[in-house]
């Protein structure tokens, strides 16, 4: 076993130093037009780090040449391709400014926007790029209604708003599981009111009526009035929102908590009115 496996490394490393020998032939050779087809057939051989290197070093070559826009789109694929998304994001970019006539203007236009998508990165980072490609999604629909990508572009905005929607749920979720219930009351509000129309919106508000009532009982006796109050004019806002929810019974109990816990602080208010 332990033969095979040095014998294919041994037949690897041959291999990519042929490869690389016959790349740096390339590189040296001053015959621009056998250059540019050596980088094509590179891109078509999937070894875009090579074609790269071959187009970049053509640009001043073919500036201003039929060519030359092939060449300008075939580069920024290929960063594209290495998953060297801020490049590609900017080299879409710039061919869309040298070329904003191009056939291919609508197609680039949306993997500017791809870009962007790809550099949203996971649930728990800043999702600042996230943001910037349902702006760049929107923005290619709404400079090309009719394209066959509308669909795909829609779907990607979609998919950005709601890992967006769980971005905010996850803080929410952690200011309640830490005990800050005023914060978590305002993000399960803040969330409802960005996502209106999210399948989970009624259970933000229930959510926010929990963190309300929460609060309240932990505040001081002179303040809870007002916020056990609060707790039952969300309760009031989520029947008006949802009067289908299956989730009303639970919401309404904790009106009636609140109600009670009024009832009961203001009775003792007044016995210790009476007795002074």
């Amino acid at each position: 076993m332990r033969f095979f496996t040095i014998l294919a490394f041994f037949f690897l490393s041959v291999s990519m130093f042929s490869c690389n020998n016959s790349f740096n032939k390339v590189l040296k050779s001053n015959d621009y037009e056998y250059k540019l087809q050596m980088a094509d057939k590179y891109f078509e051989e999937k070894k875009y780090n090579f074609a790269q290197q071959i187009y970049e070093e053509l640009y001043p070559v073919f500036k201003g040449t039929a060519k030359f826009e092939e060449l300008y789109y075939k580069d920024a694929y290929c960063f594209y391709y290495m998953e060297n998304y801020m490049d590609a994001e900017n080299f879409f970019k710039g061919f869309l400014e040298v070329f904003p006539n191009s056939s291919k203007a609508e197609e680039v236009d949306f993997m500017h926007a791809m870009c962007f998508y790809k550099q949203s990165p996971k649930i728990e980072l800043e999702q600042t790029n996230t943001a910037k490609a349902m702006g760049v999604m929107q923005t290619f629909i709404n400079t090309h209604p009719g394209s066959a990508k509308v669909a795909e572009a829609t779907e990607i905005i979609d998919k950005c708003r709601a890992k967006l929607e769980q971005k905010e749920l996850r803080a929410a979720d952690q200011y309640y599981k830490v005990s800050q219930y005023r914060a978590a009351a305002i993000a399960y509000d803040n969330l409802l009111n960005s996502y209106p129309e999210s399948a989970a919106a009624d259970i933000y508000k229930l959510q926010a009526i929990k963190s309300y009532y929460r609060f309240a009982q932990l505040s001081i006796q002179d303040r809870q009035i007002e916020r056990f109050e609060k707790v039952v004019t969300a309760f009031d806002d989520f029947k008006d929102r949802f009067p289908e929810s299956k989730l009303t019974k639970e919401a309404e109990d904790y009106k009636s908590l609140s109600l009670n816990n009024i009832k009961e602080i203001q009775n003792e208010q007044a016995k210790t009115s009476a007795q002074l």
